[in-house]
């Protein structure tokens, strides 16, 4: 065995507590405190030798979240609906998407949204037109 690997099962016990992939969600939790334990510790050293044990725990919390957290597909009426709704915005609030019967009727799904309609949206909430795709 190398003096590596003998110090690493000499300090198992210590570690392991906090290198275990998230079975359940109080497994869960505790990794995210960890995580966020960890960052306040390494701060903003991207060069800190604890970057991979970031790496690590970042990807199996994020595994974790894809198997039992999945993102809802969203339309991009959807998009903007929430966005309408963030923004404290009405209908008429939206002038490059068009007259506030062009807005209602594509809340509604009477009318899809068209690339120039996408474009103005994207600039307005600086995001990317794939947004509202």
């Amino acid at each position: 065995m190398s003096a590596l690997m003998r110090v690493a099962a000499e300090h198992w016990q210590f570690v392991s507590p906090v290198m275990r992939k998230p079975e359940n969600e109080a497994d869960y939790d505790a990794l995210v405190c960890g995580l966020d334990e960890l960052l306040n510790l390494v701060g903003e050293n991207e060069d800190s030798p604890l970057m991979s044990l970031v790496d690590i725990l970042s990807d199996w919390i994020e595994a974790y979240d894809h198997e039992h957290r999945p993102m809802p597909v969203a339309s991009g009426v959807d998009v903007l609906r929430y966005m309408m709704r963030e923004h404290g915005l009405n209908q008429s609030d939206l002038p490059g998407v068009g007259t506030q019967s062009v807005v209602s009727e594509i809340l509604s799904g009477k009318r899809q949204l068209n690339v120039r309609q996408i474009r103005w949206l994207a600039e307005r909430f600086r995001v990317s037109v794939e947004t509202f795709i």
